[in-house]
């Protein structure tokens, strides 16, 4: 195992921080205001820019249109930079208003469809304000009850809005097709896996890819197969890291199941072994779309990082030549065992001293504990008022 490669591995490792992470969120049921949370976009971008300066990998943030909608881009852009870091992927909206009760761009009716292809398109011009070269889609789209729409045509509807979004995308932009298998709709939904966010990626052309949200699946499905096969179509555009116990739980990735999220990162990094899988496997966006709805905002992105630190390092541990080798002479315990050796390695010594050679923090918790940056905020911000924003 050659130690520096690992190492810069690990120092070229980018992790995407989202803005509603850093604000109030919740679930259905309630919303907890808490003190010191972040209230504006610049607030957001400050707590941001202090994790990427503890943990060395997290130069970008996630936006959402209109939750953080500004009057000027220029400014925000040069207040993001000014801080060490940029704006990143941007998100719509379209399953908050009134009007998309019964969908958005999959809706019955044209002008409702008319609003939120609009809305996309203006995010369109929102990152290429800010240059942003992802434009990140996730709708709720679906139905309640047998009958209640025509499944065909709602699938007509989707596939003939997105692709009046990818016309005006420029050549640098990917969009990123999220799917989820329930909720808000019961019976079902327009996007419900990855399948169906493959097929409208194929059909819109090479720009579109699928992004893999790791709670938006059923119980028990092999997320690092669906992985597996998404990079070798050359159609894994990225992830929304969390993790679940039940459903769409939205919890700090790898604190429920840190092995999946390991066996995720093998598969990336086997790929990327794969001359054929290389690109796509080096073009992978990995943002975080979590609800901290009872953690403090700040500390919980911040154990989010070193989960997904943790998990990327052992992956790159892997003695990938013995595996195949294993693999090869048909030895399945020896090639499992390989795998979990590297899992179980202690890997905290090694990324604190790449976090010290990239100037970040050797135990960022303690010296966000330390720093007094949530007492300091706190007297500052105050409880925000509660409303809007990311619910669950």
């Amino acid at each position: 195992m050659d130690i520096q490669k690992v190492k810069s591995a690990l120092k070229s490792l980018r992790i995407e921080t989202p803005s509603w992470g850093y604000g109030n969120s919740g679930t259905r049921f309630k919303v907890f205001a808490q003190q010191g949370v972040a209230r504006t976009l610049y607030e957001k971008l400050d707590d941001a820019a202090l994790v990427h300066r503890l943990t060395g990998t997290c130069p970008t943030v996630a936006i959402h249109i209109p939750w953080d909608r500004v009057d000027d881009w220029d400014k925000v852009s040069k207040y993001a930079r000014e801080r060490g870091v940029a704006i990143g992927a941007v998100n719509p909206n379209v399953f908050q208003d009134d009007e998309y009760k019964l969908g958005s761009v999959c809706h019955p009716d044209k002008a409702i469809r008319r609003r939120a292809i609009d809305h996309i398109k203006e995010c369109v011009q929102i990152a290429k304000e800010i240059n942003s070269t992802v434009l990140s889609l996730w709708f709720a789209d679906g139905t309640n009850y047998p009958g209640q729409d025509d499944i065909r045509a709602r699938k007509a509807r989707l596939i003939e809005s997105l692709s009046e979004v990818y016309a005006v995308m420029p050549a640098s932009m990917r969009m990123l097709i999220e799917y989820k298998f329930f909720e808000p709709a019961f019976y079902h939904t327009d996007l419900p896996d990855w399948g169906m966010a493959l097929l409208v990626a194929s059909k819109l052309g090479a720009q579109a890819q699928v992004l893999v949200d790791t709670g938006h699946h059923a119980q028990g499905v092999n997320i690092e197969h669906i992985v597996a096969l998404l990079i070798d179509e050359g159609r894994l555009g990225g992830f929304h890291f969390n993790n679940r116990k039940y459903a769409d739980d939205d919890l700090i990735v790898g604190s429920v199941n840190p092995y999946e999220l390991f066996l995720i990162f093998h598969e990336i990094l086997n790929a990327a072994r794969d001359p054929r899988c290389a690109a796509t496997a080096d073009n992978i966006a990995y943002m975080l779309d979590q609800s901290h709805n009872v953690e403090p905002k700040v500390e919980a992105v911040i154990q989010s990082v070193l989960n997904v630190q943790s998990a990327y390092a052992k992956a790159c541990l892997v003695d990938r030549e013995a595996l195949a080798q294993a693999q090869h002479d048909q030895d399945v315990l020896a090639a499992n065992r390989i795998l979990q050796d590297a899992f179980e390695t202690d890997v905290r010594p090694l990324l604190a001293e790449v976090r010290t050679e990239l100037g970040a923090s050797a135990n960022p918790i303690a010296d966000y504990r330390a720093s007094g940056y949530m007492e300091k905020v706190s007297r500052e911000r105050g409880i925000a008022k509660v409303g809007g924003g990311y619910t669950g």
